[in-house]
């Protein structure tokens, strides 16, 4: 029972750790710029502000298609751009997933490890409980029979 006391309080410091920082802390430069841009991707900014341009770029060649439009009606390059934009945007938003889900991994072996200690502890102190309902179960016995001698 000792045993397991110091072996539990051996290991105290290596249940006690941040698991973002230690995540962040082991990110190449990769990942850091492609969680960046997903999160940019992904915000109301983005959405706003491409929604924007996407207005002034189809308004601008419906106006001037008087003229002489660099990208007329159908809007070919408007489609190319937003093509390229989409094929570079998945495999971004891919790489910051599959960051997040190794993130997420090591959090659940965390919260495994943390589990295992918390059942160690717990059979600890049921043991502990058992000595000392033993110990008082002695000590009424021995009240008793106190008792009766009187």
């Amino acid at each position: 029972m000792q045993n397991l006391k110091e072996k539990i309080e051996s290991e105290k410091d290596s249940f006690i750790k941040n698991i973002n920082e230690l995540h962040d802390s082991q990110r190449t430069l990769g990942e850091k710029v492609a969680d960046k841009m997903a999160d940019f991707a992904g915000s109301w900014t983005f959405i706003l502000s491409f929604m924007a341009i996407l207005l002034l770029w189809i308004s601008f060649n419906s106006w001037i298609v008087l003229f002489k439009p660099y990208d007329p009606y159908p809007f070919i390059l408007l489609n190319l751009v937003l093509s390229c934009l989409a094929a570079l945007q998945a495999p971004i938003i891919m790489m910051s997933q599959k960051r997040q889900e190794s993130k997420d991994r090591l959090r659940s072996q965390h919260d495994y490890d943390v589990d295992v200690k918390t059942e160690m502890l717990v059979e600890h102190m049921i043991q502990q409980l058992d000595e000392i309902k033993k110990q008082q179960a002695e000590i009424w016995k021995s009240l008793e029979q106190i008792k009766k001698e009187k």
